[in-house]
């Protein structure tokens, strides 16, 4: 938007009118280093397992595996990558920045059909040379991956993005849940699943359990395929994560599925509602 070659304007004036910085002007983006990179891809690992670790315990955890570093840096990197400890904590009454607030849903609800309730997170995934971050979209009733996208950022557009197509391809569920990260609160987040008249459910601040389903999902696809391929680029990667959601949802089998695909499990349940409505 700035252009250096502008003569009847000045960058003074150019930055005034955008509502910009001119110290943005000479920043260069500086690449995270390659011991940063192996900490973060620690740090996503000990989540993975144990999301219970709070910072000072990975520090020494960390320490004990030879890595010098201080529970600033933990924290640093751990909000960078998105992750939170989880566990229950106090005053979760109080009113938070979204403009709206919505009850969690979920408990107690007996789960029958497909579509009925849809659920959806994001995760950190760890590269030599940088990161990204995937969300998925789950019918909690077949486990079937509805839709997925990457980023390189946390902003809420892609996140909107993604729920579109999702909704636009298999229509709309009963109930989506999510947790209350500030993707999912966003104004325009909300708005489209208000617009679709779509119940919005979210979990608790800090209760990991209430989107169990998604969190174990994760656990599932670093293990069986992120950790084990070691990625390089982000084209090896959506390459990879394309082939592998396409195993998990027409050839793995789910053991709570009665060792069904979770495609099966969606069609026979798309089937059963088409029969029921004629």
């Amino acid at each position: 938007m700035i252009e250096r070659s502008n003569t009847a304007l000045s960058l003074r004036r150019q930055c005034w009118l955008l509502s910009v910085s001119r110290t943005g002007l000479s920043y260069q983006p500086v690449p995270v280093d390659e011991q940063t990179l192996r900490i973060m891809r620690r740090l996503d690992e000990w989540y993975v397992e144990h999301p219970d670790l709070g910072h000072r315990r990975l520090v020494v955890l960390l320490k004990q595996e030879g890595w010098e570093i201080n529970i600033k840096r933990v924290r640093r990197l751990r909000a960078l990558m998105g992750l939170e400890t989880q566990f229950p904590k106090p005053n979760l009454s109080k009113p938070g920045v979204p403009r709206q607030r919505f009850f969690y849903l979920l408990r107690g609800l007996v789960i029958t059909s497909v579509h009925q309730v849809w659920a959806t997170d994001i995760t950190y995934i760890p590269m030599p040379k940088g990161f990204f971050y995937v969300m998925a979209i789950l019918d909690l009733h077949s486990r079937y991956v509805l839709q997925w996208q990457m980023s390189n950022t946390l902003e809420a557009d892609w996140c909107v993005a993604t729920l579109q197509q999702s909704l636009q391809q298999w229509g709309k569920p009963e109930i989506f849940n999510t947790d209350q990260g500030s993707q999912f609160t966003s104004d325009d987040f909300v708005a489209v699943l208000q617009g679709h008249q779509i119940a919005i459910s979210w979990d608790g601040k800090g209760r990991a359990l209430d989107n169990i389903f998604v969190e174990r999902f994760w656990r599932t696809l670093k293990y069986e395929d992120v950790y084990l391929r070691n990625y390089q680029t982000g084209s090896e990667l959506r390459a990879g994560l394309s082939k592998y959601f396409q195993y998990y949802n027409y050839q793995r089998p789910h053991q709570s599925l009665g060792y069904r695909t979770p495609a099966t499990v969606l069609i026979e349940g798309k089937e059963k509602q088409h029969k029921s409505v004629n």
